[in-house]
């Protein structure tokens, strides 16, 4: 979308642990999946990383979204050809638990609402599940799914059949006027036992967003580990996601106090990060102020469980992909940063383009929705674009040589040069004596054999962390940016002061510690702070994302 796309690219700069365990895509991994410390893998030992999209089927219909725009085959084809690897199915408790609504056929559903159009939709699309019961459709699209190695993770988003979530929806903690505990271990145990030996259903997710005045950390204990264990005793083979407090923002109070289970290698953490998390920080805050603060929360309640050894999965993240949304295009910037750090697992919410009928209105567009209104298009190339660097354990755009004269541009990590960011903070290219130089103020930054100068010294600065500054030879300090041509420049560095009306985006790196072993095909980082084994080849990788 030319040098001013909707979502202005985040650069990352990353040194990139390599470790012996490797990336399966789904059509690869030996399923099911467990866990390995922070990890997930298949029966191999070989390293899964979930990329998702949400698909929502727990609204009014309680049918999956989109099926009277396309078939479910083309639906599942166009995740698995965008280069997802699985999908977080949202599904309504009362699907489980009320017999009466799971055997309403999907045109009942429909005719119920009112959705004439709806129905005329599905019976052209998808006419096999037009007069079928509710939930044997649910399993139609799983089954869809399964036909394009699609993963599946089953989450239990709501009791009731309605939009979420407020705190005073009677949806959103054990006890509320909704959330009946034993009736919810019920429609686990129910849905576990119906997908019992269907291979790509890996996991389940056992509760969206609790929330309200009722939360408290006793009881979320007492009746989570209730479900985890009704789920693993129904379904040993799925991994058992558990959300946390608050709209599944905290998970804080895990640190002192670990889960209790009688099962090992299937437990995942999962938490929501939106920009909206924090209000409108993003938009009247300094981006790199709003950016460290945002990060030092998150790593402080959840981010944590990776150093103790267990996944964290991102299962809701997305922004307004019409691109106009101040606040969330800077929050994508920060979260992008994170994720490639931390290499995390994730699901972006949404596939949806459109809904049938979503708190009273019928065809509503859904702005955060991957598809377009007719889910026949993607809605904003420009975010898959930047969507595309997490799919994969580090897959990013890495800063590439040509010669010792052309200036450094950005391109495939696979063609990357090796690097090394030493004690004095000097970045040279492993093997060589070249060294990372900054020239002026807009001009390329080139490589040098005269690294001993202020020019060659790189520091982490702003709150962000997420920008490298070096002085010139007049002695003003400039940054590491990106031109529009994706050559690697220094520019005056932005956003330093408390200025709101900046962004500072082209200019946000990250570096990590790493190494790489040239002979591995796939790979994926450690998190430093890991004691994991890795391949030390004395290599590591310059790179952005």
């Amino acid at each position: 979308m030319g040098s001013s796309p909707l979502f202005p690219f985040l650069t990352v700069l990353s040194l990139i642990t390599i470790i012996t365990i490797h990336q399966s895509g789904p059509t690869t991994a030996q399923l099911p999946l467990s866990t390995n410390s922070r990890w997930i893998v298949d029966e191999s030992g070989q390293r899964v990383k979930l990329a998702c999209l949400n698909w929502v089927s727990h609204l009014e219909a309680v049918v999956a979204e989109g099926l009277s725009k396309q078939p479910i085959d083309a639906i599942a084809g166009r995740i698995s050809s965008l280069g997802f690897n699985c999908v977080r199915l949202t599904w309504p408790l009362y699907l489980a638990t009320n017999d009466s609504l799971a055997s309403l056929t999907v045109r009942q559903s429909f005719q119920s609402l009112g959705l004439t159009q709806a129905i005329a939709g599905v019976q052209s699309n998808n006419p096999s599940i037009i007069d079928l019961p509710l939930i044997q459709a649910f399993q139609a699209v799983v089954s869809g799914l399964g036909n394009n190695n699609l993963m599946v993770i089953l989450d239990n988003h709501m009791t009731q059949t309605t939009w979420c979530c407020s705190n005073f929806d009677g949806n959103g903690f054990f006890g509320d006027k909704y959330f009946d505990p034993d009736l919810w271990i019920k429609g686990l145990t129910r849905m576990a036992t119906l997908f019992k030996g269907v291979r790509n259903v890996v996991g389940m997710s056992l509760r969206n967003e609790l929330r309200g005045p009722k939360q408290n950390v006793d009881d979320w204990y007492k009746y989570m580990q209730r479900g985890a264990e009704a789920v693993h005793s129904a379904n040993p083979d799925v991994l058992v996601i558990l959300s946390g407090l608050s709209y599944d923002k905290d998970l804080s109070f895990v640190g002192n106090r670990p889960v209790s289970l009688t099962f090992s290698g299937k437990l995942v953490f999962e938490v929501h990060w939106y920009a909206f998390t924090d209000g409108r920080a993003w938009e009247s805050g300094n981006p790199n102020q709003v950016c460290g603060t945002v990060v030092n929360n998150m790593m402080r309640t959840s981010g944590f469980l990776l150093e103790k050894g267990y996944p964290l999965f991102v299962s809701e993240f997305g922004v307004d992909q019409r691109g106009t949304n101040v606040n969330d295009n800077r929050y994508l910037n920060c979260f992008l940063a994170l994720a490639v750090e931390l290499d995390l697992d994730w699901a972006l919410w949404t596939l949806v383009g459109s809904y049938y009928y979503r708190q009273g209105v019928i065809g509503m567009n859904e702005y955060y929705g991957l598809l377009n209104w007719d889910w026949d298009e993607t809605r904003n190339s420009s975010l898959l674009q930047k969507i595309s660097a997490l799919q994969y354990p580090f897959q990013g755009l890495c800063v590439l040589r040509k010669s010792m004269f052309d200036p450094l541009t950005l391109g495939p990590c696979s063609s990357s040069d090796g690097w090394y960011y030493s004690p004095q903070k000097k970045l040279t290219i492993k093997g060589t004596y070249f060294c990372l130089q900054a020239v002026a103020v807009g001009k390329a930054a080139r490589l040098s054999i005269k690294c001993t100068e202020s020019d060659s010294k790189w520091e982490t600065i702003s709150d962000s962390k997420l920008q490298l500054s070096a002085k010139i030879s007049n002695g003003d300090s400039v940054c590491l940016d990106i031109d529009s041509a994706n050559n690697v420049i220094t520019n005056t560095c932005k956003c330093l002061s408390r200025d709101n009306s900046c962004d500072p985006a082209s200019q946000w790196f990250k570096l990590v510690d790493s190494t790489r072993s040239p002979w591995l095909e796939s790979f994926t980082r450690v998190n430093p702070i890991m004691e994991l084994p890795v391949e030390d080849s004395g290599w590591e990788s310059l790179a952005t994302a």
